[in-house]
């Protein structure tokens, strides 16, 4: 349709019967696409919140969803108006022109849905990723413009005469509207692999009967079969001979050999953790200088957060070629201990016992294996006595039960049930010396001035 013709048929359209048909129309698809979706969040709040009462975790896109189910919705409507309108001799033109407006709403925020699943994380997204977004909602904007002025044709047919040649032979060329297809293509499909692979991962996480690290490798495993296939099926439908990238798979072969090694064995590593489960999301692991709780393992690196919130991004080659300490690896017990250095003398019958008593009762301190108490060696201030006690979550760190143990010690120092050992000073050489002054003082006939030191 003509951009002047179309507008006669809108202008002819105000002035006729059938006008207030198609504006009511338009209003009552409107009307029952909001309050469809409406309702779909409320039965969603309600399911997610009796779920979440029952213990259960419920995490989809359901609730985010709804804002694509409501341009959908009208579009479905309109269409069965203009279908309805027709058929009893009423012109449509107005109902013409807003198809293809919501049509674009339900593209751009079907997009906007799928995107922001997919990339982003934690609830953030970056600046480019917005920027992107304001460049897709006015490519479409455009796109439905030129639509609706008639201009597709015209445009199309510009794209399809344009060759570029690609190869030696005279026959070898390429259409920009080939170009164009194909890059919609893969990026449609690359999206919806990417999308299926978001969902299948948070649906797999959720599953408790499946160990952690098998929960994430099959993750990562279907997301990269659902990427490659997308990719090569795209380029199929595009009619890319898929012979022609043994080529690339050769190249890529000497690429890894030659100068990404380091790249590929993190990788392999990576696949390696997760299958042989040596190391689970939540496990305390100290690896050289690094301490901390692991919170994500990718297949290139793994992210270990220490007890001061600090991350840590370690390769994963690191963890299979090099020692790991897991503190978590068959039981998340943990042991911790304070020493204490009692005055000699001390009735360690009493003290012990005493000591052991502090622990028992302290919050995150376990019951069972019971605290104890031990005499580590005799040390040149007192007896050295090492207090033990265990904790079953190492994740939140052992200094702050140390703190309340030693806390309920010093209670004990203040109200003299216990001694603390200190520095000896042994004094007797110098009051032999004192004492041979005094001597050589008090006697007659000799030397009275002071000796030297």
């Amino acid at each position: 349709m003509q951009l002047t013709s179309f507008v006669d048929d809108l202008i002819d359209d105000l002035s006729r019967p059938g006008m207030p048909w198609q504006a009511g129309a338009i209003i009552v698809s409107m009307f029952a696409g909001w309050l469809v979706a409406r309702l779909v969040q409320v039965w969603w709040h309600r399911r997610r919140g009796d779920a979440q009462g029952e213990g259960g975790v419920l995490h989809t896109g359901v609730e985010s969803f709804t804002r694509v189910v409501s341009p959908l919705l009208v579009v479905g409507l309109l269409t069965l108006s203009q279908y309805l309108l027709n058929r009893n001799h009423f012109h449509t033109n107005i109902v013409r022109l807003a198809i293809p407006i919501f049509w674009s709403l339900a593209v751009i925020r079907l997009a906007f849905y799928m995107l922001r699943r997919v990339f982003a994380r934690r609830g953030q997204l970056g600046e480019a990723f917005v920027t992107f977004e304001k460049i897709f909602v006015l490519v479409v904007w455009i796109a439905v413009a030129l639509y609706i002025m008639g201009m597709w044709p015209d445009i199309f047919d510009v794209l399809d005469s344009t060759k570029l040649k690609y190869g030696p032979k005279k026959n070898d060329l390429v259409s920009l509207a080939d170009i164009l297809q194909g890059i919609i293509s893969v990026g449609v499909l690359l999206m919806l692999a990417l999308w299926a692979g978001t969902a299948l991962e948070e649906r797999l996480m959720g599953v408790q009967a499946l160990h952690s690290s098998l929960r994430v490798a099959l993750a990562r495993v279907t997301r990269a079969v659902l990427i490659v296939g997308s990719v090569l099926l795209s380029l199929s439908l595009v009619g890319i001979d898929l012979t022609v990238l043994s080529v690339f798979g050769g190249a890529l072969g000497v690429g890894l050999g030659l100068g990404m090694q380091r790249i590929a064995s993190n990788y392999v590593s990576g696949f390696i953790i997760l299958i042989e489960r040596s190391l689970s999301i939540g496990d305390m692991i100290s690896v050289n200088t690094f301490t901390g709780k692991v919170t994500q393992i990718n297949t290139r690196y793994t992210v270990l957060q220490g007890l001061d919130g600090v991350e840590t991004v370690l390769p994963n080659e690191m963890l299979v070629s090099g020692a790991v300490q897991n503190q978590t690896l068959s039981t998340r017990k943990l042991r911790a201990s304070t020493k204490v250095t009692v005055a000699f003398g001390s009735d360690l019958n009493v003290v012990m016992p005493l000591l052991i008593a502090q622990a028992v009762g302290t919050p995150r301190v376990l019951e069972d294996p019971a605290p104890g108490c031990s005499l580590s060696r005799f040390g040149p201030d007192g007896y050295e006595l090492d207090l033990g006690f265990w904790i079953a979550d190492p994740e939140n760190g052992s200094g702050g039960v140390s703190a309340e143990i030693n806390k309920k010690i010093y209670a004990l120092v203040q109200a003299g049930d216990i001694k603390l050992g200190y520095p000896a000073v042994d004094t007797r050489l110098l009051d032999s010396h004192i004492a041979s002054i005094v001597a050589r003082i008090t006697q007659p006939g000799t030397d009275s001035r002071p000796v030297s030191n």
